[in-house]
């Protein structure tokens, strides 16, 4: 069955989104944005536009009306609107957001949709709660789950050593925002830039350390079953310091407006860009303590004749792997959703989820 999408946001992610459907054989696409220009680089693409404004509800459930399914590439902020269109036009929904409210918000529509509501289906939440969650299941009692994810410039220059890679906005709800865990068995709220650790991978020393919104649900679905779960942000070693004086020390942390100002000045965007996930659990099996890990290194490729970023590829890749089990008929296509409903390796075998496995490592790591 082919599935029409609209794809609202015409942004770098969503170009991304819209362009591996164009070229698969099961999808229409279109995209909609109130941007004009945005728009414009998108029919340069040989993708159908729509113009359409998410603050006006009326007119986006109506434009929504002839989809089977809704995929938001707009800023968090904007995320119930377009859920709320979504539902009204009976059109499945899902997301990219790390947002908690957002989250929430979509969860809350769902109670009693007649279609799907996935939110929280990119990388990180997305990906990464799927392969979590595939070495939980591994363990007959599970002790610990430790997530981390990083979206790095290949070539740092800077003292951050950061280049941006994606959402501004998101960036800096990460680093300021609460984090969900799991800590002595209880479920609770850990600090942003705490948890500090370093590791190596390749060659290559990261430093790592708490970010708010990465774990998604996990926490409720592994809730009694896990004394630790924890979600952490990996860059090189340094940038947590730097963090800590501009939020905490100058209190940019209560002026995020003049922090993104700073950031979008500052900081230039690249494409020479890296994804590494690095996901350990560890826990009881067949008798024994055992720790396992899950690695994934995704670098920029070129797909249809442009390059693209690895934070572009592997976060349309987590979504649209989703999206693929859904109109296969492997996920629930009523009510909310969780990434843990995935199985890693239905998510690997979808034409999207393979993006993870082309041209980079992706392999599983034993340790006794």
């Amino acid at each position: 069955m082919r599935w029409n999408i609209c794809v609202v946001g015409a942004g770098n992610i969503g170009q991304m989104i819209a362009t591996l459907l164009k070229q698969s054989p099961n999808y229409r696409v279109s995209v909609a944005d109130c941007d004009l220009a945005a728009l414009s680089s998108i029919r340069d693409l040989d993708i159908a536009t729509k113009q359409i404004d998410a603050n006006d509800p009326d007119g986006l459930a109506a434009a929504l009306s002839d989809f089977d399914a809704v995929i938001s590439a707009a800023p968090f902020y904007l995320t119930p609107q377009i859920a709320t269109a979504a539902k009204a036009a009976g059109a499945h929904y899902f997301d990219l957001t790390e947002d908690v409210a957002a989250t929430q918000a979509v969860r809350d529509l769902a109670q009693d949709a007649k279609t799907a509501f996935m939110p929280q289906c990119g990388l990180a939440p997305g990906f990464v709660g799927i392969a979590g969650a595939a070495l939980a299941e591994e363990f007959d009692t599970l002790d610990s789950l430790h997530m981390r994810v990083g979206a790095l410039p290949l070539y740092p220059t800077n003292a951050l050593k950061y280049n941006l890679t994606w959402s501004t906005e998101g960036l800096i709800n990460e680093y300021c925002n609460p984090c969900d865990a799991i800590v002595n068995g209880e479920r609770t709220k850990t600090q942003p830039l705490e948890d500090y650790e370093i590791l190596g991978h390749d060659g290559v020393e990261y430093e790592c350390f708490n970010t708010s919104g990465g774990l998604g649900t996990l926490p409720e679905t592994l809730d009694g079953k896990a004394r630790a779960v924890s979600y952490r942000s990996i860059r090189y070693p340094g940038h947590c310091e730097i963090l800590k004086l501009l939020l905490h020390d100058l209190g940019l942390d209560r002026r995020r407006d003049l922090l993104k100002e700073i950031f979008e000045a500052a900081l230039p965007r690249t494409d020479q860009d890296v994804v590494l996930v690095f996901c350990t659990a560890k826990g009881h099996k067949d008798g024994s303590l055992r720790e396992k890990s899950y690695i994934n290194k995704s670098f920029a490729r070129e797909i249809d004749g442009r390059i693209w970023s690895a934070i572009q590829v592997t976060t349309a890749a987590g979504v649209l792997g989703a999206v693929d089990l859904m109109r296969q008929g492997k996920l629930p296509t009523v009510g909310f959703v969780r990434q843990e409903q995935v199985r890693l390796q239905d998510f690997l075998l979808t034409e999207f989820g393979a993006l993870y496995q082309k041209g980079d490592v992706s392999t599983l790591h034993h340790a006794a």
